[in-house]
């Protein structure tokens, strides 16, 4: 029983050292959606500073420690969060994690590097890297304590366990009762509600990264007496903490928090009483990567996403239609030049420092493949290496010639590619590469440990292959051998993805359901690529031993992996090209910074880190961004502008589908021209009505006093208008001149068919999307250029096609987002009995409509200028959907304009004051509810005249009132 109760207190230190940074790694995601694997980097610096300050400098251990976690911890992560967290979050999963991985390596990097520098300068440091036994925060040596026979407690345990208890509390404090933290999980459900509801995500984000830093920060100090100074055992610590938080779903913070106490004491019971593992060499320090991989399989959701939109962006291809010369011709041309550089120009220096680089190419090719094409992050081609590289060593010491040896490493690595991606690649992103790191661990710790594998410390000789009168082990030799083959691999890359299988390939990268509804097998293409690279980096790695001639089961541990990922996507991973220029990157920039520039060896380390880093700002890599930015200066500067509408009234043909019937006015008739905009006269009138403003957004006198106002919409000053709009999804132009004015007390309705660009003019209105040309303004004052954030605050509201509710909160907890006080609150109650019946319940368990109800309630209370609401009835039963338009009427009442998109065109007819049809992204008509004739709107959905189209005497007749 001592032993159990002993084994638990010494686990629950460590538990709450991954519950501190579990918890961190929790807050920053959820803020910002990037998982931060550079979280134990972070620990690590405050560790080191700590360490430097208090031993070396002789700082006080206690303020030391708080200076470090309340102050320096806080504004390293606020400058992150501002110079490259914030971009992050506006690109790729691929470039987000390669990122923070940069980070990871350049973070204790730097802070070594600077330790160095101050003792250069004759600063009072001392010795960082691997120092263990180090002084924590409290006495030292730590004062101990006997709780029982055998059970004993000392100071720097009491300390963690008191410094995590207090953290806990207040995070409890901050989340649940606080207007922050409310905001703050109100950002996890949805950060873009968050925004159009007038609070500022990226002041959340900065918060959030602030607190997850501090957190870090405070588990590197505490840390310090248990781990010492080691950058490796720290991130291992930090992947260990991952475990936690995927228990926590990366969302939930309680969860995250419990789960890394709890992985600390089973780690600790698994270590004492699990006599099975005796014969398994490291299998006690894997079973937290066993747990984390398992984890994974088990509580990842893989996202559903839609297959008529790509997930992930090709880049542009500025070499498009160009002949093979154009393309492949400078590449063919420096291959060449290269080959005969090594028997003219190279020294025996420099022809083995390139011929080392081609050969690591070799492997970084293989990035190309699953990460390039496959758009996988895998962190275990490290593993696939050494694994084929040991396979190989081994089949040599028994006689094997070097071709058959080679071969079968090639395809062990292949078949251990296999492996781990046949229950891996149900998982996608972060969660992938997750369980990729988590599986080169247990290869690093539990097979690599096998003695018939790894021959001990020594490793297996490989010598280099002798082809005939050819021999490689003359280092120039051996440069044109590696000159061809990774040639050949460029070659065969590029072959592949001209190919049919090729195509496939990338649209699974690109759109994954749309692939599979074309008949693409998303699992075995997937699958393909994984082993194809593992078998890559496997021969890569055989070549590579052979140039060192020897290989040991430490040459290429799962943290080297991570550096040359870091290095590849760097360079560009989308093409085998600029993987090679990675390779002799990586082998040829330490030497000419040793020899020109610093023989530090933390400086070549930190500058390929942060080479991932700027990732934030070029998600492509440099060598792309050199090769675009060329082509956008000297090429084209962009897509050819749209052309007009012709003046028959009818959108321009399109060259896809010219059988398909063309939408057309609502009255049929031509149109006339108004500024940038279009409108039409109507079909029963020969001159515009009196009223009519005869441009878009015009429309007839409506009833005085309306919601108290004594004019017509038409006589006020607009709440909001947009003129000349213009915009686009990153290329892709989808609005071409749109203006559109709402007023005051005002209904405008906008219609048309499933593409015509209507949410993507919401997007406009509302802030969210920043127009190519036009302009924005809101009662007269021009907002163009402010985020969806500042327009809310104007008065600008934008209910989203999805429910505009926080589905995690309570009903409570999203009314008092909006409305703060209690009275307002009570009123909204009063109002809606079902509401108040179930306030305590998450939001998410209530029906659509009234999810709906209670995203439009608020609004109630404290009525906004402008509401746009995006398919308000989407889902909606009909007498739901009625209720709901019950309430937007009361808003037009109360002086609120409101514009309104609605697929449902009679049920809204009714409602409208002023309506208008958006036809290819270009308002085809607008003026009075009154001259919309309900035939000729039916032909402009359908393309097709209506039954008995032309016999109505007048549109008003046949619109329905919701």
């Amino acid at each position: 029983m001592s032993d159990l109760l002993g084994f638990a207190l010494s686990g629950l230190v460590s538990g709450a050292l991954y519950a501190l940074l579990a918890t961190g790694l929790v807050l920053s995601y959820s803020a910002s959606g990037v998982f931060n694997f550079a979280h134990g980097a972070t620990a690590y610096l405050c560790a080191l500073a700590f360490y430097e300050l208090h031993s070396g400098f002789g700082w006080p251990a206690v303020p030391t420690a708080l200076l470090l976690v309340c102050v320096a911890a806080p504004a390293l992560g606020w400058g992150l969060d501002r110079l490259m967290f914030r971009k992050l979050a506006r690109v790729g999963e691929t470039a987000q994690i390669v990122a923070t991985i940069g980070l990871l390596v350049a973070l204790p990097a730097l802070g070594l590097w600077a330790v160095e520098l101050l003792d250069d300068a004759g600063a009072p440091v001392e010795p960082a890297e691997n120092q263990f036994g180090l002084p924590g925060v409290g006495p030292s040596p730590a004062k101990s304590w006997q709780l029982t026979d055998g059970v004993g407690v000392d100071s720097d345990q009491l300390i963690t366990w008191v410094a995590t208890a207090v953290v806990a509390v207040g995070l409890w404090v901050l989340m649940r009762h606080t207007r922050l933290g409310l905001r703050m999980r109100a950002a996890v459900d949805n950060r873009e509600l968050v925004e159009l509801r007038g609070i500022s995500a990226d002041r959340l984000s900065s918060v959030a990264w602030m607190l997850s830093s501090a957190l870090a920060g405070l588990a590197g100090v505490l840390a310090t007496p248990l781990l010492g100074l080691s950058s490796h055992d720290f991130t291992l610590f930090l992947f260990v903490s991952a475990t936690a938080a995927v228990l926590g779903r990366f969302l939930s913070v309680p969860l995250a928090f419990a789960g890394g106490l709890g992985l600390g004491v089973l780690q600790n019971l698994v270590a004492g009483y699990a006599d099975f593992a005796e014969s398994l060499t490291g299998f006690r320090t894997a079973v937290p990567f066993l747990l984390l991989f398992a984890g994974l399989l088990v509580l990842t959701r893989r996202q559903r996403v839609a297959g008529t939109a790509a997930v992930d962006a090709a880049p542009v291809d500025y070499l498009a239609g160009r002949s093979w010369g154009r393309r492949w011709g400078p590449w063919t041309v420096a291959a060449l030049l290269l080959a005969t550089a090594f028997y003219t120009v190279t020294t025996p220096f420099w022809s083995g420092l390139l011929a080392q680089g081609l050969a690591l190419s070799l492997v970084f090719v293989s990035f190309t493949v699953v990460t390039g094409l496959g758009a996988m992050v895998s962190l275990a081609q490290a593993t696939f290496v050494t694994g084929a590289a040991l396979v190989a060593g081994l089949l040599l010491s028994h006689g094997w010639p070097f071709f058959a040896a080679a071969l079968v490493g090639t395809c062990a690595a292949a078949v251990l590619g296999a492996v781990v991606a046949l229950p891996a690649l149900r998982l996608g992103g972060r969660s992938l590469a997750l369980a990729t790191l988590a599986l080169a661990f247990l290869a690093d710790q539990v097979l690599f440990q096998m003695g018939w594998l790894r021959n001990g410390d020594t490793g297996w000789e490989i010598p280099r292959p002798v082809f005939g009168p050819v021999d490689l082990s003359d280092d120039r030799a051996m440069g044109v051998a590696m000159v061809v083959l990774v040639s050949a691999a460029v070659a065969s890359l590029g072959a592949l993805r001209g190919s049919a299988s090729g195509r496939a390939m990338l649209a699974v990268r690109s759109a994954p359901a749309a692939a599979m509804a074309s008949g693409v097998s998303v699992v075995r293409t997937k699958l393909l690529l994984f082993t194809l690279s593992a078998g890559l980096a496997g021969f890569g790695g055989v070549m590579y031993a052979s140039f060192n001639t020897r290989i040991t089961a430490t040459d290429f541990t799962a943290m080297t992996g991570l550096v040359w990922l870091a290095v590849v996507v760097a360079a560009g991973v989308r093409r085998a090209q600029f993987a090679v220029v990675a390779g002799v990157v990586f082998v040829v920039v330490p030497h000419l910074l040793s020899e020109y520039v610093t023989e530090s060896a933390h400086v070549p380390v930190m500058l390929f880190g942060l080479a991932g880093v700027a990732l934030a700002n070029d998600p492509d890599g440099y060598c792309a961004a050199v090769s675009v930015r060329r082509w956008r200066r000297l090429g084209p500067a962009g897509p050819s502008p749209i052309p007009p509408l012709p003046e028959t009234g009818a959108p321009p043909q399109t060259p896809y589908r010219p059988e398909r019937p063309r939408p057309q006015t609502p009255d049929g008739l031509k149109p006339r021209r108004c500024g940038r905009g279009v409108s039409a006269r109507p079909a029963f009138e020969d001159e515009p009505r009196s009223g009519d403003s005869g441009g878009p957004g015009g429309g007839s006198p409506l009833v005085s006093g309306r919601g108290g106002i004594g004019e017509s919409p038409a006589q006020r000053q607009p709440a909001l208008a947009l003129h000349d709009i213009h915009a686009a999804h990153h290329t892709t132009p989808v609005l071409h001149g749109v203006d559109l004015t709402i007023h005051p007390g005002e209904i405008v309705v906008l219609l048309g068919p499933n593409g015509a660009g209507k949410s993507t003019l919401c997007q406009v209105a509302a802030g969210q999307l920043t127009p190519t040309q036009g302009q924005v303004t809101i009662a007269g004052r021009d907002v163009t250029s402010q985020r969806a954030t500042d327009r809310s605050r104007a008065g600008i509201l934008l209910a989203p096609e999805t429910r505009a509710i926080f589905p995690t909160l309570t009903i409570d907890e999203n009314l008092t987002l909006h409305l703060p006080d209690t009275p307002s609150r009570e009123a909204v109650y009063t109002r809606f009995p079902a509401l108040a019946a179930r306030r305590t319940v998450p939001a998410a368990s209530l029906s659509g409509g009234e999810q709906q109800l209670l995203s439009l309630a608020p609004l109630l209370q404290h009525p906004p200028d402008v509401l746009i609401a995006d398919e308000p009835s989407l889902g909606l039963a009909p007498r739901v959907a009625d209720e709901v338009f019950r309430l937007l009427a009361e808003l037009r009442d109360a002086g609120t304009g409101l514009l309104l998109v609605e697929e449902k065109a009679a049920e809204v007819l009714g409602l409208a004051d002023t309506v208008a049809y958006l036809a290819q992204g270009r308002v085809a008509w607008s003026g009075p509810r009154e001259d919309v004739r309900v035939d000729r709107l039916t032909e402009a959905y359908l393309g097709l005249a209506a039954p008995g189209a032309g016999t109505q005497p007048h549109p008003a007749e046949e619109a329905h009132h919701p």
